[in-house]
């Protein structure tokens, strides 16, 4: 694929870790792994074992179109890579290649594999991003600007605290992955997840094969250690929370990322531009645009992601000892939710050590409402003057007179006799009501 239509992840490292080569490598690591693991444990000589290593080590010889074409006979990719797997090793190694294992064993292994090495640079992308976010925060930690809810100016915050909020995301989805990277496990079960081919096997070697334990519990052990997985303590060919845990925390990681993104969506529209890309698109037809490129990707991946999480957690709802079609419908959503969040860390990493803050435009738009924007603040403080519920009625009267071109909320407020002395200046200088906004933001910035 050349990512045309994938601006997203084109170019990014998940591309590669996903591509159809990448996964070629993986089920061929996979069947490697099988084989030194079974030498291990003394189901095959460690002679075929370095055979079918040296073999699969050569992935020129194994085309990923020919596979997929030719899995439409089985289903799945891992026959054919299998025959050919057979013909490029001496005849004597042959009939160790995928010996005792079914084509299940190798594709989810292969899955786990390709998952763990496009999370490696995922979660080095998160890891600048929530850099990047914790020195905007600690920049602006005071740095006052309009709170809005449901679009509209609520009361004042800063931008160091919602940096920091973005940044708590990303740390809340790094810590996800990272859970989920590290409970990857290889998968073998054989045919039907009792590991008697194995056994079966193993009855007749000389000498005799783990006399003192369980052949195919020694067998998965060694296979894990082959590779940088974790050992099962179930064969999971139909116990899917690995693929689950695994989407769910691709989707969480793809909605954190879009809550940054789609924040700065908004406050980069030209008539707010409170921040701005470092580094905008430009259009086709508009040569004055500098378009939110970054933060555009990211929101569509956010909004992808679910429906791709859904696809695999329905998926846990597995019948029998290999489901027709649940198993199937795994392999291209886990893909592309690892692209798409891959992707979208990439241009998250960039969004925010590019960002352009523009204070000027914040405190500007401070005042768009006249001093309303601390109307919570006056009622808190004039209550005790004229009683709560009068207090509200002159915040409100005077508010709908800001708002309407009257005067601003100070000056309509002056006017009443009970408020006279009172500093009304002071209480709707918005940099003044921002609560606990400085503390939370250094609070969030002790985590790590």
């Amino acid at each position: 694929m050349s990512g045309l239509l994938s601006p997203g992840w084109a170019g990014s490292a998940a591309e590669e870790t996903t591509g159809d080569d990448a996964f070629v490598r993986a089920l061929l690591d996979a069947e490697a792994a099988l084989t030194r693991a079974q030498a291990a444990v003394g189901l095959a000589p460690r002679e075929a074992a370095a055979a079918v290593t040296s073999a699969a080590r050569d992935t020129a010889r194994f085309d990923a179109r020919s596979l997929a074409l030719r899995a439409r006979e089985g289903g799945n990719p891992v026959i054919p890579l299998v025959a050919d797997l057979t013909a490029a090793v001496p005849a004597e190694a042959a009939p160790y290649v995928h010996r005792g294992a079914t084509s299940q064993d190798v594709l989810d292994t292969a899955l786990m594999l390709v998952s763990a090495r496009t999370l490696a640079p995922l979660l080095a992308d998160l890891t600048r991003t929530e850099r990047a976010l914790a020195r905007l925060a600690a920049e602006h930690r005071d740095t006052v600007l309009p709170g809005r809810t449901l679009t509209q100016h609520a009361v004042p915050t800063t931008l160091g605290l919602k940096a920091a909020g973005w940044r708590s995301l990303v740390l809340d989805a790094r810590d996800r992955l990272v859970r989920a990277r590290e409970g990857l496990p290889v998968q073998l079960g054989g045919a039907a997840g009792t590991l008697a081919a194995f056994h079966a096997y193993a009855s007749s070697a000389e000498p005799p094969v783990v006399p003192d334990g369980d052949v195919g519990q020694a067998l998965l052990a060694a296979y894990a250690r082959e590779l940088p997985l974790a050992e099962p303590s179930l064969p999971w060919h139909t116990l899917r929370t690995p693929v689950a845990d695994l989407a769910a925390a691709l989707a969480v990681a793809a909605g954190a990322l879009g809550k940054a993104a789609i924040d700065v969506l908004t406050l980069s529209r030209t008539e707010i531009a409170e921040v701005s890309e470092g580094s905008g698109g430009g259009s086709s037809a508009m040569p004055h645009k500098a378009n939110p490129v970054r933060a555009t990707l990211i929101a569509a991946a956010a909004r992808r992601a679910p429906g791709l999480a859904a696809t695999l957690l329905g998926s846990l709802a597995a019948e029998d000892e290999r489901p027709p079609g649940a198993w199937h419908a795994e392999w291209e959503p886990l893909r592309d939710l690892l692209r798409l969040v891959g992707g979208a860390a990439r241009d998250a990493a960039e969004l925010a050590e590019g960002l352009r803050v523009h204070p000027g435009a914040m405190h500007a738009h401070l005042g768009l409402t006249g001093g309303s924007i601390v109307s919570e603040r006056l009622v808190a403080a004039l209550a005790p003057r004229v009683g709560r519920a009068r207090a509200k009625e002159l915040v409100t009267d005077a508010a709908r007179r800001a708002r309407t071109g009257g005067p601003p909320l100070a000056d309509a407020l002056g006017a009443e006799p009970a408020l006279r002395g009172v500093d009304l200046t002071g209480l709707t200088d918005p940099a003044r009501y921002t609560g606990s906004a400085g503390p939370l933001t250094d609070r969030a910035l002790e985590r790590r």
